[in-house]
């Protein structure tokens, strides 16, 4: 059985958005630094780190938050797994889909890595669609 490293860093983002977490902890690889590199470009994270705990790496993740918000709980963060093991999703690049016109991101693994769908447009290549965010 696999694990599916993309799906774990949703999910762990994903619920400690949901309740209201500002630190997130994730198993470092490469696939998980670039995907966290693009998350961090775009502005869905404030901040993160490498830490080590007995020979393993983690990243830890700072969530952006509205302080002292008295209204109920809106999520700041929508992430949306759309490729998985069981169910491989690629595009051209002329097909990359856009997420809210344009105001969301969508991440796709490429041949030239991991990048998102402005990135895979200009460059015209197309790829795996990892998952959307907006």
């Amino acid at each position: 059985m696999s694990r599916d490293t993309i799906a774990d860093i949703i999910t762990s983002i994903r619920n400690a958005d949901m309740n209201r977490k500002r630190v997130v902890r994730i198993p470092s690889t490469n696939i998980t630094e670039n995907f966290v590199k693009i998350l961090l470009r775009e502005g869905f994270i404030e901040n993160v780190r490498k830490h080590q705990e007995s020979n393993k790496y983690f990243l830890v993740l700072t969530l952006r938050h509205r302080r002292n918000q008295k209204k109920p709980y809106r999520k700041i963060l929508n992430l949306k797994r759309i490729s998985r093991p069981g169910l491989r999703i690629y595009s051209n690049y002329q097909r990359v889909p856009k997420i809210l016109g344009g105001m969301g991101v969508v991440i796709l693994s490429t041949s030239r890595g991991i990048m998102t769908d402005r990135e895979a447009r200009l460059q015209g290549i197309g790829g795996e669609i990892f998952c959307y965010i907006w």
